[in-house]
């Protein structure tokens, strides 16, 4: 079978895109080292936990150097930020892109000799802050911004590889309910996309037979459940 590396599978998106891909893909699920990524590679046939520390150069390197041949890959791991220009620090800048877009790029650029050998096709998780900025999203949505700049020129540079970035609204998942006591708001999940909704559009674009390549996919909660 082919073989995808998912980033941030432990839970969320990550392990919903993860159980969908199961059927059809060996897994690589990456992740901090856990019990959830552990238990989550036990349900999955032919799934073997990837546990690296994204931002870590080095381990990085290292955890790449053994794979020759690597048919999907799956940007899924990020942080969140939510607060105004004014109250955002240098050092918190860094934090996030460091894991939103840097780590990114870098694992994309050491896999890329992999990816090639698969004619493979890289998935970029993206975010509707990736397309348009709001107060208080100033930080998040510069990282995504950049993911999507960062998906852009691997298309236009890596014609072999198809590139896709999916933006989805707000996801029901445990981050975002983080991300709505930041804002002081209260938690209403039907407002918000299902986990599986977004992973089955995710799974669906690398589906996608040869003959098309699926660069965008833009999703938005109805409120309908």
């Amino acid at each position: 079978m082919p073989t995808a590396l998912i980033t941030g599978a432990s839970r969320g998106l990550g392990a919903s895109i993860a159980r969908l891909l199961a059927p059809t893909h060996d897994l690589l699920l990456g992740g901090r080292p856990s019990t959830e990524l552990d238990n989550i590679a036990l349900q999955l046939d032919g799934a073997t936990t990837w546990p690296v520390e994204l931002t870590d150069a080095d381990e990085l390197a290292a955890a790449t150097e053994a794979i020759s041949e690597l048919d999907v890959l799956v940007h899924n791991a990020g942080v969140i930020s939510w607060g105004s220009i004014e109250d955002t620090p240098a050092d918190e800048w860094r934090r996030v892109l460091e894991v939103n877009l840097i780590a990114a790029a870098e694992l994309t650029r050491l896999l890329l000799p992999a990816l090639r050998a698969a004619r493979g096709h890289v998935v970029f998780i993206n975010s509707g802050a990736g397309r348009h900025a709001n107060p208080g999203w100033g930080v998040y949505a510069a990282s995504k911004f950049g993911l999507r700049a960062l998906a852009d020129v691997v298309r236009a540079e890596e014609p072999s590889l198809r590139v896709t970035s999916i933006f989805p609204g707000r996801i029901d998942t445990d981050m975002q309910q983080e991300l709505v006591a930041m804002e002081g708001g209260e938690y209403d999940a039907t407002q918000f996309l299902l986990p599986d909704t977004v992973a089955s559009a995710v799974v669906a674009a690398i589906h996608t037979p040869a003959d098309a390549h699926p660069h965008e996919v833009v999703l938005k909660p109805t409120g309908r459940r």
